[in-house]
Protein backbone atom coordinates (compact mmCIF):
# COMPACT_ATOMS: atom_id res chain seq x y z
CA UNK A 1 0.00 0.00 0.00
CA UNK A 2 2.86 2.54 0.99
CA UNK A 3 4.44 2.10 -2.90
CA UNK A 4 0.77 2.68 -4.50
CA UNK A 5 -0.19 5.46 -2.15
CA UNK A 6 2.60 6.86 -3.63
CA UNK A 7 2.34 6.32 -7.48
CA UNK A 8 -1.96 6.89 -7.17
CA UNK A 9 -1.90 9.62 -4.19
CA UNK A 10 -5.47 10.51 -5.56
CA UNK A 11 -6.68 7.13 -5.58
CA UNK A 12 -9.69 7.41 -3.24
CA UNK A 13 -10.30 3.16 -2.26
CA UNK A 14 -8.78 1.74 0.34
CA UNK A 15 -8.35 -2.14 -1.87
CA UNK A 16 -4.93 -2.90 -3.02
CA UNK A 17 -4.80 -2.73 -6.24
CA UNK A 18 -2.12 -5.37 -6.15
CA UNK A 19 -3.57 -8.23 -3.22
CA UNK A 20 -1.44 -11.11 -3.41
CA UNK A 21 -3.99 -13.12 -0.79
CA UNK A 22 -6.40 -13.54 -3.36
CA UNK A 23 -3.70 -15.87 -5.16
CA UNK A 24 -3.01 -17.64 -2.33
CA UNK A 25 -6.70 -18.72 -1.52
CA UNK A 26 -6.91 -19.68 -4.94
CA UNK A 27 -3.92 -22.10 -4.97
CA UNK A 28 -4.83 -23.01 -1.71
CA UNK A 29 -8.65 -24.21 -2.96
CA UNK A 30 -6.81 -25.79 -5.70
CA UNK A 31 -4.73 -28.00 -3.72
CA UNK A 32 -6.55 -28.35 -0.36
CA UNK A 33 -10.42 -28.24 -1.80
CA UNK A 34 -12.48 -27.63 0.88
CA UNK A 35 -9.85 -27.54 3.49
CA UNK A 36 -8.56 -24.12 2.30
CA UNK A 37 -11.71 -22.77 4.03
CA UNK A 38 -10.51 -24.15 7.49
CA UNK A 39 -6.96 -23.13 6.54
CA UNK A 40 -7.92 -19.94 5.70
CA UNK A 41 -10.00 -18.66 7.95
CA UNK A 42 -7.40 -17.97 10.94
CA UNK A 43 -5.36 -15.29 8.24
CA UNK A 44 -8.37 -13.79 6.90
CA UNK A 45 -9.86 -13.26 10.40
CA UNK A 46 -6.67 -11.95 11.95
CA UNK A 47 -6.47 -9.12 8.98
CA UNK A 48 -9.64 -8.41 9.12
CA UNK A 49 -9.46 -7.64 13.05
CA UNK A 50 -5.70 -5.98 12.65
CA UNK A 51 -7.41 -3.41 10.03
CA UNK A 52 -10.97 -3.20 11.58
CA UNK A 53 -10.35 -4.08 15.27
CA UNK A 54 -13.26 -4.76 17.62
CA UNK A 55 -15.34 -4.04 14.10
CA UNK A 56 -14.35 -7.59 13.01
CA UNK A 57 -17.22 -8.74 14.43
CA UNK A 58 -19.95 -6.83 12.45
CA UNK A 59 -22.30 -8.96 10.66
CA UNK A 60 -20.86 -7.13 7.09
CA UNK A 61 -17.48 -8.13 8.11
CA UNK A 62 -17.87 -11.61 9.24
CA UNK A 63 -19.87 -11.95 5.92
CA UNK A 64 -16.83 -10.57 3.98
CA UNK A 65 -15.03 -12.86 5.63
CA UNK A 66 -17.41 -15.82 4.95
CA UNK A 67 -17.34 -14.63 1.48
CA UNK A 68 -12.97 -14.72 1.30
CA UNK A 69 -12.72 -18.36 2.40
CA UNK A 70 -15.69 -19.86 0.76
CA UNK A 71 -15.81 -18.26 -2.49
CA UNK A 72 -13.05 -20.21 -4.36
CA UNK A 73 -13.38 -23.72 -3.27
CA UNK A 74 -17.35 -23.18 -3.98
CA UNK A 75 -16.28 -22.09 -7.75
CA UNK A 76 -13.85 -24.94 -7.87
CA UNK A 77 -16.37 -27.69 -6.97
CA UNK A 78 -19.12 -25.71 -9.12
CA UNK A 79 -17.20 -26.80 -12.45
CA UNK A 80 -16.14 -30.32 -10.40
CA UNK A 81 -19.51 -30.67 -10.43
CA UNK A 82 -20.32 -29.95 -14.02
CA UNK A 83 -17.71 -32.21 -15.45
CA UNK A 84 -14.62 -30.02 -15.17
CA UNK A 85 -12.88 -31.07 -12.99
CA UNK A 86 -9.45 -28.95 -11.79
CA UNK A 87 -8.18 -30.47 -8.99
CA UNK A 88 -4.85 -31.94 -9.32
CA UNK A 89 -3.81 -35.43 -9.71
CA UNK A 90 -1.06 -37.38 -9.83
CA UNK A 91 -2.37 -38.53 -13.78
CA UNK A 92 -2.51 -35.18 -15.60
CA UNK A 93 -0.78 -31.94 -15.48
CA UNK A 94 -2.44 -28.72 -14.35
CA UNK A 95 -4.17 -26.59 -16.27
CA UNK A 96 -2.40 -23.14 -15.47
CA UNK A 97 -4.88 -20.98 -17.46
CA UNK A 98 -7.89 -23.44 -15.82
CA UNK A 99 -6.58 -22.17 -12.51
CA UNK A 100 -6.23 -18.88 -13.34
CA UNK A 101 -9.78 -19.03 -15.15
CA UNK A 102 -11.22 -19.99 -11.89
CA UNK A 103 -8.80 -17.12 -10.38
CA UNK A 104 -10.53 -14.50 -12.36
CA UNK A 105 -14.22 -15.98 -11.96
CA UNK A 106 -14.21 -15.86 -7.88
CA UNK A 107 -12.61 -12.31 -8.33
CA UNK A 108 -15.61 -11.33 -10.00
CA UNK A 109 -18.11 -12.90 -7.72
CA UNK A 110 -16.22 -11.90 -4.62
CA UNK A 111 -15.65 -8.71 -5.28
CA UNK A 112 -19.46 -8.29 -6.41
CA UNK A 113 -20.29 -9.94 -2.77
CA UNK A 114 -17.68 -8.15 -0.45
CA UNK A 115 -18.65 -4.63 -2.25
CA UNK A 116 -22.49 -5.67 -1.57
CA UNK A 117 -21.55 -6.79 1.86
CA UNK A 118 -20.12 -3.87 2.93
CA UNK A 119 -22.14 -1.43 0.60
CA UNK A 120 -19.30 0.07 -0.80
CA UNK A 121 -19.44 2.46 -4.15
CA UNK A 122 -18.60 1.10 -7.92
CA UNK A 123 -15.36 2.23 -7.76
CA UNK A 124 -14.19 -0.07 -4.45
CA UNK A 125 -15.53 -3.58 -6.86
CA UNK A 126 -13.15 -2.22 -9.49
CA UNK A 127 -10.50 -1.65 -7.12
CA UNK A 128 -11.04 -5.53 -5.79
CA UNK A 129 -10.96 -6.71 -9.22
CA UNK A 130 -7.91 -5.32 -10.06
CA UNK A 131 -6.07 -6.20 -6.95
CA UNK A 132 -7.36 -9.96 -6.88
CA UNK A 133 -6.43 -10.71 -10.55
CA UNK A 134 -3.22 -8.55 -10.91
CA UNK A 135 -2.36 -10.57 -7.16
CA UNK A 136 -2.92 -13.97 -8.85
CA UNK A 137 -0.94 -12.81 -11.96
CA UNK A 138 2.24 -12.39 -9.93
CA UNK A 139 1.98 -14.54 -7.83
CA UNK A 140 1.61 -17.15 -10.24
CA UNK A 141 4.05 -15.65 -12.05
CA UNK A 142 6.64 -15.62 -9.81
CA UNK A 143 5.86 -19.02 -8.57
CA UNK A 144 6.53 -20.02 -12.16
CA UNK A 145 9.86 -18.44 -12.25
CA UNK A 146 10.54 -19.95 -8.98
CA UNK A 147 9.91 -23.21 -9.82
CA UNK A 148 11.57 -22.86 -13.07
CA UNK A 149 14.77 -21.74 -11.34
CA UNK A 150 14.76 -24.34 -8.90
CA UNK A 151 14.25 -26.97 -11.86
CA UNK A 152 17.61 -25.77 -13.29
CA UNK A 153 19.59 -25.67 -10.55
CA UNK A 154 18.64 -29.68 -9.70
Amino acid sequence: MPLQNMFFPEYPSRASLLFLPHGVRVLAAWLLGWRAIFALLPGVFLVFAFLGGADVFLPSRLLAIAIAVTTVPAVFYIFKWIGWDLFPRPDRKPCWLCVMGVGVITSILASALTNMSFGSAGIEYIAFLIGDISGLFFLMLGLYFTFRFMDRRA
